[in-house]
C-alpha cells in the first residue's frame, strides 16, 4: 500500500509539473477548415491587432508589461511588433542587436544576461504568453532592407538565426516585410519566407506591405504565405492619388473583397489603417487627424467585408513616444501611456465580441441584402451573414433599406448595436419582407455608426 501510495505521489507531482510548465503555453493558431479564418483549439480566434511597433526598443521591462497588461484589458490579443528597425538598433537598456550593425551577426549572450537586446525579446514574448497575447514579429523593418542592400545570403543567415531562436514559442506570428512594395527586394522577402516556413512550418506567416497595397499583390501564391495582410494607409480620399497605388481612397473594405475573391482562398486582413491621431496622409501635422469613429469605420467595414481580424493602431502608442524623445514622428503630442486608453482603443472589444456572438465560421460577405442604395464613400453600408443572422454597418447612421427575406425563418427579431459602447437596444420582431426599412437612433452625420443586428426566428 505504501508503495502505491507513494507512486500516486509521484504521479501527482509530474503532472503538476506538467501544468505548470504549460500554464504559459498558448493553443497553435491555425487556419479555419474554410480557409477564411483563424482558429485556436478548434475555436473561433479573431484577430485584434494593435501596432506596438517600438516596443522592443523603446519600453523597459516594466513598461512593456504595463503596455502588454492594458492591451490584454483591453481586448487585444495580437501585437505587431519590428524585430530591427534599423542596424544600429538598441533597446531601452542601449543594448545592440548587432555586433558592427552586421545583420549576420546578431549580438547574443547567456541567457541568463539581463543586458542583451535578445535576451529583452525573449522576455517580452513570454510576458505576452503569460498575458494570452501573440505577438507577431517583423524580422527586419523594409527600409532596411532597402537601404542596407541586404541580400539573399545576409537574409537567409539572419531568418535562420531568428526563426531558431523563437519557433518554440508558442505566441509566434511571422509579418515579413515591413512597410514595403514586395516588388522592392522580391527575393530577400522571398528567402526570408521560405526560411521561415521550412524551418518554423507550424507558426502562421504574413506580409506587411506599403500603404495602399495589399500582400496578395506578389505573394498570394507562395506557398510561405498563410494569410494576407492590407495596408490601407493613412490617406483620405483626396489624397490617394500616387501614380501606381489601387486607389482605394478609405475604402478599405475594397482590398478585403479582392483578397477575397482570390484563389486559392487565404485569409485576410487590415493589418495598418489610419491611426488614431494621425494627421491625414501623416506627414503635414497642421491637417486633422483620424478619430475614434474613424479607426471603428475600418474596422468594421474590413471585417463586414470577409476579414478574419483587424489591427488598431495609435500615433502616440505606435513610436511609445515617451519624455525621453527628443522629438516625435508625425506630430505625436502625447505619450504613450496616456494616448493607450483613447477611446478607439477601448472601443475595438466590441467589435471583437460581436463578431464572436454568433456562429463565426460560417459568416461571409452579403451585401446582397441591403435592398436599394448600398452607397458611396461614408454612406457605404456592409453586410455580413450566417446562416441565421445578418449584421449590416452604417458609418453615418443613414437609413437602410433591408431584404429581410433573405434570411431563414418565420420572423425577424431587429436590434441596434452601437459600436462605440456594445450596448444591445431591441427594435422588435416583424415579418419578413422584401424591403424592410430601418432608421438608426440620432441624426445622420459621420461618426453616428450603428449594427442593424437580424436574428431569424
Amino acid at each position: 500500500m505504501f508503495k502505491n501510495i507513494v507512486l500516486v505521489g509521484l504521479i501527482s507531482c509530474v503532472l503538476l509539473s506538467i501544468k505548470s510548465q504549460q500554464a504559459g503555453v498558448l493553443p497553435e493558431l491555425e487556419i479555419s477548415a474554410n480557409h477564411r479564418f483563424f482558429q485556436a483549439d478548434g475555436k473561433p480566434f479573431f484577430w485584434m491587432g494593435d501596432t506596438g511597433w517600438l516596443l522592443f526598443s523603446k519600453l523597459n521591462r516594466e513598461d512593456a508589461e504595463k503596455y502588454l497588461e492594458i492591451r490584454r484589458k483591453q481586448g487585444f490579443n495580437v501585437i505587431q511588433v519590428m524585430v530591427l528597425h534599423s542596424l544600429s538598433e538598441t533597446d531601452f537598456y542601449g543594448d545592440s542587436a548587432l555586433n558592427n550593425r552586421n545583420i549576420t551577426n546578431p549580438k547574443i549572450a547567456d541567457a541568463n544576461s539581463p543586458n542583451n537586446y535578445w535576451n529583452n525579446i525573449d522576455w517580452v514574448l513570454k510576458k505576452a504568453e503569460e498575458k494570452g497575447i501573440y505577438i507577431a514579429l517583423v524580422p527586419v523593418w523594409g527600409s532596411v532592407v532597402k537601404s542596407a542592400h541586404i541580400n539573399q545570403n545576409q537574409a537567409k543567415t539572419y531568418a535562420t538565426f531568428l526563426t531558431n531562436r523563437y519557433k518554440s514559442y508558442s505566441n509566434v506570428i511571422w509579418m515579413n516585410g515591413g512597410d514595403i512594395p514586395g516588388s522592392d527586394s522580391i527575393k530577400v522577402w522571398n528567402t526570408i519566407g521560405n526560411t521561415i516556413h521550412a524551418i518554423d512550418p507550424n507558426h502562421l506567416i504574413t506580409f506587411h506591405p506599403r500603404g495602399r497595397t495589399e500582400s496578395s499583390i506578389w505573394f498570394h501564391n507562395e506557398p510561405w504565405l498563410s494569410f494576407n495582410s492590407i495596408q490601407s494607409g493613412h490617406r483620405n480620399y483626396s489624397q490617394d492619388t500616387s501614380k501606381n497605388d489601387l486607389h482605394y481612397g478609405e475604402d478599405n473594405w475594397r482590398y478585403v473583397q479582392t483578397d477575397y475573391n482570390k484563389i486559392p482562398i487565404k485569409p485576410t486582413l487590415d493589418a495598418e489603417p489610419s491611426y488614431e491621431k494621425i494627421p491625414y496622409g501623416l506627414h503635414d501635422i497642421t491637417l486633422p487627424r483620424w478619430t475614434d469613429a474613424d479607426v471603428r469605420r475600418y474596422g468594421y467595414w474590413s471585417v463586414f467585408a470577409g476579414a478574419c481580424g483587424y489591427t488598431y493602431g495609435n500615433n502616440d502608442v505606435m513610436q511609445m513616444h515617451n519624455p525621453k524623445d527628443k522629438g516625435s514622428a508625425y506630430g505625436s503630442k502625447d505619450y504613450w501611456y496616456k494616448s493607450i486608453n483613447d477611446p478607439g482603443a477601448q472601443q475595438m472589444i466590441y467589435l471583437e465580441k460581436l463578431m464572436l456572438s454568433r456562429p463565426y465560421f460560417e459568416r461571409v460577405p452579403a451585401q446582397s441584402l441591403i435592398a436599394t442604395n448600398q452607397g458611396e464613400k461614408y454612406n457605404r453600408l456592409i453586410a455580413t451573414r450566417g446562416k441565421g443572422y445578418a449584421f449590416i454597418y452604417t458609418y453615418t447612421g443613414r437609413s437602410m433599406d433591408i431584404n429581410t427575406g433573405q434570411l431563414p425563418g418565420k420572423k425577424i427579431k431587429a436590434s441596434w448595436y452601437n459600436p462605440r459602447n456594445g450596448v444591445v437596444t431591441a427594435i422588435g420582431i416583424y415579418n419578413k419582407q422584401k424591403i424592410a426599412k430601418f432608421n438608426p437612433p440620432g441624426k445622420p452625420a459621420n461618426g453616428n455608426d450603428w449594427v442593424l443586428i437580424l436574428d431569424a426566428i
